[in-house]
């Protein structure tokens, strides 16, 4: 399982793939506890392009989004896991409530983003000003880490 990527160590990892001729894709999330849904939303978002970032929320971020009892496991350890997925090629964490900073650095030529947020990518305006295209990406019914944290739950009370 490979290391967390620094921003500065991903951006220039992002200059050598331009010049490359690379397509990046881009998607982040909480990532919390992987299952199925994930794996497929990656392996999709991989078909857009030739190298897959994924930015997860640090742990205060999913903190924040999730509540108190969330992440169920570190940032470290879930980069650790998404990196190791073949449709990954590299993994970074942001601390703030949107990725659009790393966005604005890094500049994805696709976004993606599972269906569920289509109402709202955030980003999306950076990368299409820049001429990168955007695409929600269906997921798949039957996946989610809340109802799969509350299932453990029930079944452990």
């Amino acid at each position: 399982m490979g290391p967390l990527l620094k921003r500065s160590d991903l951006i220039e990892k992002r200059r050598a793939w331009r010049e490359e001729g690379r397509t990046v894709v881009f998607t982040n999330g909480c990532f919390d506890l992987l299952h199925p849904g994930h794996v497929r939303l990656f392996e999709t978002a991989r078909e857009h392009g030739d190298v897959l970032v994924v930015a997860i929320n640090g742990d205060e971020s999913v903190r924040r989004l999730k509540g108190d009892a969330r992440p169920i496991l570190p940032a470290e350890e879930r980069g650790a896991i998404l990196g190791s997925l073949e449709a990954v090629d590299a993994v970074t964490v942001f601390d703030e409530e949107t990725p659009c900073e790393l966005l604005e650095k890094l500049l994805p030529d696709v976004l993606v983003k599972g269906s569920d947020w289509s109402h709202w990518i955030a980003g999306r305006e950076i990368v299409e000003e820049s001429g990168g295209r955007v695409f929600p990406i269906p997921i798949e019914p039957g996946y989610s880490t809340t109802d799969l944290v509350q299932a453990i739950l029930d079944r452990n009370p």
